[in-house]
């Protein structure tokens, strides 16, 4: 069984930053990342990084997102600058090991003025 625990998030103006970090155990993990639901949405992809340093952004994301973290240490940060009002989510931490996909609890991530 893994467990991830997310930390991070809250409330921040437009233009603004904010970091999330997700810890995981019970496995060693081939793949971390985040992923976000708005309301009324589905949950998207925000960014994934493999074991083998491979990383994925939605374009959404792109220039103002950035990963980072240990995957063979089961740690992950996703640094959020830029922030836009429709960032504004509830956003996952994913942990894969083998077929097997794993979520965190979720962590609310609001950008409003």
């Amino acid at each position: 069984q893994v467990q991830l625990v997310e930390s991070g998030g809250g409330l921040v103006q437009p233009g603004g930053s904010l970091s999330l970090s997700c810890a995981a155990s019970g496995r060693s993990l081939s793949a971390m990342g985040w992923y976000r639901q708005a309301p009324g949405k589905q949950r998207e992809l925000v960014a994934t990084v493999t074991r083998g340093g491979v990383i994925n952004y939605a374009d959404s994301v792109k220039g103002r997102f950035a990963i980072s973290g240990d995957v063979a240490k089961n740690t992950v940060v996703l640094q959020m600058n830029s922030l836009k009002p429709e960032d504004t989510a509830v956003y996952y931490c994913y942990g894969r090991y083998y077929a097997v996909d794993y979520w965190g609890q979720g962590t609310q991530v609001t950008v409003s003025s």
